[in-house]
């Protein structure tokens, strides 16, 4: 099967403002080489903790921020360079659904308006078209149409994420960035949310980057799992294969760290010493070596490229071979 979104080697380096004058300002390396591909009808879920990059992968991949190295391929295009006016027709193919359903929605629209905003800066179908059109989306994700003339106050959390939902779709796409779109929500909403976007992909063949922090979630909705530690995917992997045998040390230590709905069930934990290093000046050789219970001594010099395993998963690490 051929990828719909092909991502290689792809960086993002902010620069901090240290004066006037500086030469060599000090850079924030959020993302620092990150490479994976998502097929039509997949969902690839990112986790890792706070501050690891997950957000700004989804953001260089909608190209809101400019990568510093790397390549963004979508259909096969190489989309990463591409000026606003060459950008505007994958735009389609490419939306995001937000974390926030109560900042995301403009409280001065109507949702119909909200919905139909997608058509009308991309499509040029008449008025009354695009109202059929709103009102199928409204249908889709659960709304009913007359709530078209509603504003976002008007509704709770859930049917405000459902708006969100209904305006990424809008324009048909392919792939739907998803930063921790149920985080939010009440667990009870979590769950309709999750359950409506997986119908949603088995209806129209969406491809998903579900980005989250939540090892529920990703169980619940994810095909496969990538791991980011510091700017870095660290291991990749089948989820039913990394929930089962996490193979890199600091997967094991999110695994232990995973509450378990069974009181009669006990886990491991797994206390992982000191804090996460700055992206400023990350450690020589393996990242998650001044954590890492396992690290010896080539893990502070050589830095670990991601490889495949015996199962056909991806590991960066010197303890896998």
């Amino acid at each position: 099967m051929t990828p719909i979104l092909e991502v290689a080697g792809l960086k993002k380096h902010f620069a901090l403002n240290s004066g006037l004058f500086a030469r060599n300002p000090p850079k924030v390396k959020a993302v620092d080489g990150v490479s994976f591909s998502i097929n039509p009808g997949e969902t690839l879920c990112l986790v890792g903790e706070s501050g690891c990059g997950k957000s700004t992968v989804g953001k260089l991949l909608l190209r809101l921020i400019e990568p510093s190295e790397g390549t963004i391929r979508l259909d096969g295009a190489d989309i990463t360079h591409l000026s606003i006016g060459d950008m505007r027709p994958h735009r389609k193919r490419m939306q995001m659904v937000f974390q926030d359903p109560y900042a995301s929605l403009n409280p001065r629209m109507a949702a119909g308006k909200i919905v139909a905003e997608p058509l009308e800066n991309y499509s040029d179908i008449t008025p009354g078209e695009r109202e059929t059109r709103v009102a199928e989306l409204f249908d889709k994700v659960g709304l009913r149409a007359d709530a078209m003339k509603r504003f976002p106050f008007e509704f709770s959390g859930g049917q405000r994420q459902r708006l969100g939902i209904a305006r990424a779709l809008a324009l048909n796409p392919a792939v739907i960035i998803a930063d921790e779109p149920v985080s939010a929500l009440d667990v009870s909403v979590q769950a309709q949310v999750l359950n409506l976007m997986m119908d949603l992909q088995e209806e129209m063949g969406l491809a998903y980057l579900f980005v989250s922090h939540d090892l529920g979630v990703v169980e619940h909705i994810g095909h496969r799992v990538a791991v980011m530690y510091l700017g870095r995917i660290v291991e990749i992997a089948s989820k039913d294969a990394l929930f089962e045998t996490p193979l890199h040390p600091y997967t094991q230590a999110l695994m232990a760290a995973a509450p378990i709905a069974d009181p009669h069930v006990k886990r491991e934990r797994i206390v992982l010493q000191g804090d996460v290093p700055s992206p400023i000046n990350p450690p020589p050789g393996c990242a998650f070596h001044t954590r890492c219970p396992h690290a010896f001594e080539r893990c502070k010099v050589e830095t670990p490229v991601l490889k495949a395993a015996a199962d056909g998963r991806r590991v960066a690490c010197h303890l896998v071979e």
